[in-house]
């Protein structure tokens, strides 16, 4: 599960600069599966959770609980940018130079945020977890700034219509 929501992510990143319908398809498929994995897990781990359990092994099927339920939505956000390249595509846009660097650094720190989570799930090492909050405040602040830029570029398109 975890593997495939990452594939799914991987593949709509890529989308998003070269854009082909089997891929997105591809995409859609990934995502479906992960979706039958949540259901099928969580029904499990919550019967599970039913059970006289130590209070350890409760807390590790909350973990997993959550875990799921984490990649699950890694999975439907693959689908959401797999829809936004699809738009690109079709409205034949493009981005600009500038802004293809912008999203590349962006990108980038998502992809090492979504890639230290998988470690620290992995490993179950949470001293990793000092390694997301400083890409966090970057993700953040990128998308800050490209989201100032493209309220500013749709003001200056629409003064110009």
């Amino acid at each position: 599960m975890e593997k495939d929501s990452r594939k799914a992510l991987n593949i709509a990143l890529d989308l998003i600069y070269d854009y082909s319908e089997e891929q997105a398809e591809h995409v859609q498929e990934i995502e479906s599966k992960v979706d039958r994995y949540e259901d099928e897990l969580g029904t499990y781990l919550v019967k599970l959770n039913n059970k006289n359990l130590s209070e350890r092994d409760s807390h590790s099927v909350s973990t997993m609980l959550h875990c799921i339920g984490d990649f699950e939505r890694i999975s439907d956000h693959a689908v959401n940018i797999m829809e936004s390249a699809q738009e690109l595509h079709e409205k034949k846009l493009t981005f600009s130079a500038q802004a293809r660097n912008e999203l590349q650094v962006l990108i980038a720190a998502v992809s090492r945020i979504v890639d230290t989570a998988y470690q620290i799930f992995d490993k179950q090492d949470l001293n990793l977890t000092e390694d997301v909050e400083p890409l966090e405040e970057i993700v953040d602040e990128l998308s800050k700034e490209l989201n100032r830029k493209g309220w500013q570029h749709r003001a200056q398109w629409q003064a110009r219509v």
